[in-house]
């Protein structure tokens, strides 16, 4: 019987072609299991996809680089509610069902977080991107999916780019919700930041950005990462939003913020199920983890 099981996806179990992306994964994953074992606690890492691993057989299986889940979706949704019976989650079930899908920023905008400008397009809606973009108003905008992760069909649009990308939208759109919004020029004129919560209090802060020439600020599309140290407009900005979660505080919490087009904090989004914690940057925050967990226990 194991303590804690640490979710990964198969290709960071035991990985034989290494790069740089790959040891910043697995650093990560490894500094949460040691922190947990030097409390006395029987760790495993395990692939949420292994159907090999009696999950009963773990007393909590806490997510960490579950990166792959948006690629298997239905697997990964099937999954998640049967291991739901087996074991406790960390974020818990509720939590992770909610935060999948990012119709959850109506829920903290509802709440008065103030977020990023989104409008959501319902699957079958037959409106073209230049009709919506007329529609709304807005020159340059990102769309993207609403279930998605690493920046998966997301693109930048604008008036010169638009018409390229109306055959892949009008594709995404007959089955999936998308999502568009304003481009805020914050995230190339300074980057985007990520704040880490453990335990509903902050602990560190990293600024991300994007190479030259692109827009997406994750590092598998060649962005780095800055430490950073935020101001208290930010910090309390992202401690609203976990506060405002639709179910149970979340044991740990990523909050992605720009500076929107009127100059104001927003969130751009709030990550509970796999989050990038960044604890390479800030070991003591693996332990503070490692302590919450085992209080559950």
């Amino acid at each position: 019987m194991f303590d804690v099981v640490i979710l990964t996806d198969e290709r960071y179990v035991n990985p034989k072609k290494r790069s740089e992306y790959v040891d910043n994964v697995v650093k990560e994953d490894r500094l949460v299991m040691e922190a947990l074992e030097r409390l006395g606690l029987k760790v495993k890492k395990v692939a949420w996809s292994d159907s090999s691993f009696d999950w009963s057989q773990t007393k909590i299986a806490l997510f960490r680089t579950t990166w792959d889940y948006a690629e298997k979706f239905t697997e990964f949704s099937d999954w998640l509610m049967d291991v739901s019976l087996k074991t406790r989650l960390i974020n818990d079930y509720e939590t992770i069902v909610w935060n999948l899908d990012k119709h959850y920023l109506n829920d903290l905008k509802d709440a008065g977080v103030n977020i990023v400008e989104t409008c959501f397009i319902e699957p079958g809606d037959t409106r073209s991107l230049q009709e919506l973009h007329d529609e709304l108003g807005w020159d340059k905008t990102v769309l993207k999916p609403a279930i998605s992760a690493a920046a998966k069909d997301t693109f930048m649009l604008s008036p010169e780019n638009i018409s390229s990308h109306e055959k892949r939208y009008a594709e995404l759109i007959e089955d999936e919700t998308m999502m568009l919004q304003p481009f805020q020029q914050d995230v190339l004129d300074r980057g985007e930041l990520s704040l880490m919560l453990i335990g509903g209090e902050y602990t560190h802060a990293v600024l991300k950005v994007a190479r030259p020439g692109d827009f997406r600020v994750q590092d598998d599309f060649g962005g780095t990462v800055q430490d950073y140290t935020p101001t208290k407009a930010e910090i309390d900005l992202a401690i609203a939003a976990v506060k405002a979660c639709e179910y149970t505080q979340p044991l740990y919490a990523r909050v992605d913020i720009v500076n929107d087009n009127q100059g104001n904090p927003a969130v751009s989004e709030l990550e509970l199920v796999e989050p990038e914690m960044w604890f390479r940057k800030n070991e003591k925050a693996a332990d503070m983890l490692a302590g919450e967990v085992k209080e559950l226990l």
